[in-house]
């Protein structure tokens, strides 16, 4: 008896395998491409121990150990490029999250679906275009001379202003811009976690003579909190990713003080001077040091939202 078991409990579990098999062949590709393009690139990481030459190759190009680091960090201006990227990139965190919880929690007072749908689809559209359309239309807007933004300024009076290449105004030129393109993307993950408050807490609310303002601040943010809590957390891991696309098509050498960020000078370095061991050094120290962050906003969203991959 126990051995039919024993071969029935085997039979059904070969048969949901072999369910399963085609699931996983759909999986294939993807691995295939995953591992084409993110880990056998990974040997590459020697050359950061390198003085690279392309003649030469990996393994016939002599090894200097940590002296790629330590010019890195010699460099003159690699502290103000490390300070650059984790100050946009904290401004970007900060305002990417605010905007949207915001723009969520009045959306959700429109009571007429139609202009609530229309609004999320204007909002949502620059997601779609990419940095290269959109910094071109920057230059163009932003223009000192003919840009409509100093148009508007010398129209009142006032002298224009040269935002792409002030390093006082800069930065806050990119904080903006980025929140312009993603906040609508951003906001459907607000509103989804909208949907999943009890109404029966709004109705209770009504009776106990609480208005839209008392509602928002007793039951919708606090609804609203958990998917806030996960989203600051998992953040923590773009704290060095201050955005190459967008700071490579606005920026110039009169703003290097203040907009320069460590991909942008990984570029520089690497493709620009051809020092394939200094910018591979510099991005195998930005990937760790990121590593780490996501490590840790994990452990806080498990702590704090109680949020989990595995």
């Amino acid at each position: 008896m126990g051995q039919e078991q024993m071969t029935g409990r085997q039979g059904v579990s070969m048969g949901g395998r072999l369910r399963s098999l085609p699931l996983h062949l759909m999986l294939l590709p993807g691995v295939i491409l995953v591992l084409i393009y993110s880990y056998f690139p990974m040997f590459g990481i020697v050359i950061a121990f390198q003085q690279y030459i392309p003649a030469k190759g990996i393994f016939d190009s002599d090894w200097v150990g940590l002296d790629n680091f330590r010019f890195v960090w010699e460099l003159p201006g690699s502290r103000l490029v490390l300070r650059n990227t984790v100050w946009i990139a904290f401004m970007k965190i900060a305002a990417g999250m605010a905007v949207p919880i915001v723009i969520s929690l009045l959306l959700n007072e429109v009571r007429k679906e139609f202009v609530k749908r229309g609004i999320q689809t204007l909002i949502y559209l620059p997601h779609f275009l990419s940095w290269i359309i959109l910094g071109g239309i920057l230059i163009d807007i932003l223009s000192p001379s003919a840009g409509i933004v100093n148009q508007a300024i010398k129209s009142l009076g006032a002298e224009p202003v040269y935002f792409l290449g002030n390093n006082d105004v800069f930065p806050y030129v990119l904080v903006i811009s980025d929140v312009w393109k993603e906040f609508g993307f951003n906001t459907i993950v607000f509103l989804a976690a909208l949907t999943s408050i009890n109404p029966a807490l709004y109705e209770a609310a009504i009776v106990d003579g609480a208005n839209r303002w008392k509602q928002t601040l007793h039951i919708t943010l606090p609804g609203m909190m958990p998917i806030i809590v996960l989203t600051a957390t998992l953040s923590l891991g773009n704290v060095l990713n201050a955005g190459f696309d967008q700071v490579f098509n606005l920026y110039s050498p009169q703003v290097y003080e203040s907009g320069d960020i460590i991909d942008t000078l990984v570029y520089r370095i690497g493709l620009v001077d051809a020092q394939y061991g200094t910018a591979t050094a510099v991005g195998l120290l930005k990937s760790v040091v990121s590593l780490l962050f996501i490590s840790i906003s994990y452990v806080l969203a498990y702590r704090y939202a109680n949020y989990r991959i595995f």
